[in-house]
Formats: structure tokens, C-alpha cells, sequence
């Protein structure tokens, strides 16, 4: 076996690849199908919340290159599927930058798909992990792409609830404020997070089948959501959940219930 070669362990479910099988995408195997199919059984709402959710994305994504914002940083990339957060940033401001961060190998493996800028912009992705914000602050990558004397956009979106509590290391109101601090003034913070608000038993069983799996889970209330943008100049409508946020006229889940959605999202701006 080749010393260099990636493990990708496909006999076992990640969320990387379960999300992707959630949006539909085709970079998931027989036991990330397993996995979702015990989620979909406790939660069958799941396919939904994930969609709205990566509808929030693009939303917040596009309000934001609409009013100036021409640098992103997304951390928790996940599987590439588009439109990726470039293509929506730069169909609006074909000059923006992005930086993608993800720490799971098989991202990495299917990181070219993120590097298709504009001829006008640029993308560049860093191999790093979030529990570790100062190794992505310090990355070449970044520093060649990002200028973090001018505003950027931080995008956290769904991966903060893969932070739980109790685990070694910064937690992740820790982690946020890292990051926070180390951005200029007219920089903004988007969040989507999921919660236990609307439907606790569905959601705890959830996170169960998360943990079972291996993979670190925690779903927080609204009032531990807000903390992460404590500072900060929270974007109306405040904190909503996902479909709710700004939602598109044209937005086909905008009928959904908040139980469905299961996340809350924010966008802030970092005051001056």
C-alpha cells in the first residue's frame, strides 16, 4: 500500500458523505446510506432540514456580496456541490476570493471542484481542521488569497454542531471567538446550527445515531447560538431558522415547520 495514500474508510459512515447523500449527491456509499436511513428513521424531516439549510447558504452568500463583501472564508466545506459558495459569491462579484477549509480527507480528495474561480477572482483550499482556528489563520493558502486587513465573510455553516461540549481542546464558543478576533472591522459571521428547540426527542436521538457512528455531535439552543455572535451586529432578521432567514420568494421549502428545519442561522457584521 502506498505510505502517501488517503484512507477514506468507506466501510464507515461520515457526516461529510451522509450530508452529500442528503443534497442528493452521488460521494456516499452503502454505510453512509445506512447511517442516513437510521437518521431519516428518527428524523424524517432530515433530507429537508439539509436542503433549507444549504439554501440559507446560498442566500446569506449572495446578501452579502450584494452589499460589498468580496472575501469569504468557509470552514466545514463539506462535499462539493453546486453551486458551491464561489460560484454564488462570484455570479454577483466575479472578483470575490475564497478560501475553503475542511479537515476530512475525502473534501480533500474532491477539493479541485472548489478551485473553478472566475478569471476575475480566486479560490484556494486549506486542508485544516476547525477544532485548530490558529493553524488556519497561519496558513499560506490563506494569506495568499485573503487579505484579513479588509473585511472578510466567515461562513460556519452546519459544523459548529459537530463541536460538542466536554471534548479536549477549545470548545466552540472558543473556537468562534478565535476566529472573530482575528478579523477586521465590516467583516461578517454567518452561522446556521442545528438545534433541539422545536423537536428534543428526534433531535437526541439524532445526535445519538451521530455519536454511535463515531462522529462528535451537539445540538444547542437558541440562547447558546446567539453567544456566538456576542459583539457583533446581528443582520435582520436576527436569528431565524434556516427558511426563514430572508427566505426567496421563489423559495420552495419557505412553507416548511421550524421542526423540520431543526436549525437556526444568523448573519453579523463585526462593528467598527
Amino acid at each position: 500500500m502506498d505510505a502517501n495514500a488517503i484512507d477514506l474508510q468507506l466501510d464507515r459512515p461520515h457526516s461529510a458523505r451522509m450530508y452529500d447523500y442528503y443534497l442528493g449527491g452521488r460521494t456516499n456509499f452503502t454505510a453512509d446510506r445506512e447511517a442516513v436511513g437510521k437518521v431519516m428513521a428518527a428524523f424524517p424531516a432530515a433530507l429537508v432540514a439539509a436542503r433549507a439549510n444549504r439554501d440559507f447558504m446560498h442566500r446569506s452568500v449572495r446578501y452579502l456580496a450584494e452589499h460589498g463583501m468580496d472575501q469569504f472564508l468557509d470552514i466545514g466545506t463539506g462535499i462539493p456541490t453546486s453551486p458551491n459558495l464561489h460560484e454564488v459569491a462570484q455570479s454577483v462579484t466575479p472578483g470575490a476570493r475564497i478560501v475553503y477549509v475542511d479537515n476530512d480527507p475525502i473534501v480533500l480528495t474532491h477539493a479541485q471542484a472548489l478551485l473553478t474561480s472566475s478569471p476575475e477572482g480566486r479560490t484556494a483550499y486549506v486542508h485544516a481542521d476547525l477544532g485548530e482556528p490558529e493553524s488556519i489563520l497561519a496558513s499560506p493558502e490563506l494569506a495568499k488569497t485573503l487579505d484579513l486587513g479588509r473585511p472578510v465573510a466567515l461562513s460556519l455553516n452546519a459544523v459548529l454542531h459537530f463541536i460538542a461540549d466536554g471534548r479536549e481542546g477549545l470548545s466552540a464558543h472558543q473556537i468562534v471567538d478565535t476566529l472573530k478576533d482575528a478579523l477586521a472591522p465590516g467583516s461578517a459571521l454567518v452561522i446556521s446550527h442545528g438545534t433541539a428547540d422545536f423537536s428534543p426527542v428526534e433531535a437526541t436521538e439524532t445526535t445519538q445515531i451521530y455519536r454511535a457512528v463515531g462522529t462528535s455531535a451537539q445540538p444547542r439552543s437558541r440562547k447558546e447560538i446567539e453567544a456566538f455572535f456576542e459583539g457583533w451586529d446581528l443582520v435582520e432578521p436576527g436569528i431565524a431558522v434556516t427558511h426563514r432567514w430572508r427566505p426567496d420568494e421563489a423559495d420552495l421549502l419557505s412553507d416548511i415547520s421550524d421542526a423540520e428545519a431543526c436549525c437556526y442561522a444568523a448573519v453579523a457584521i463585526k462593528p467598527a
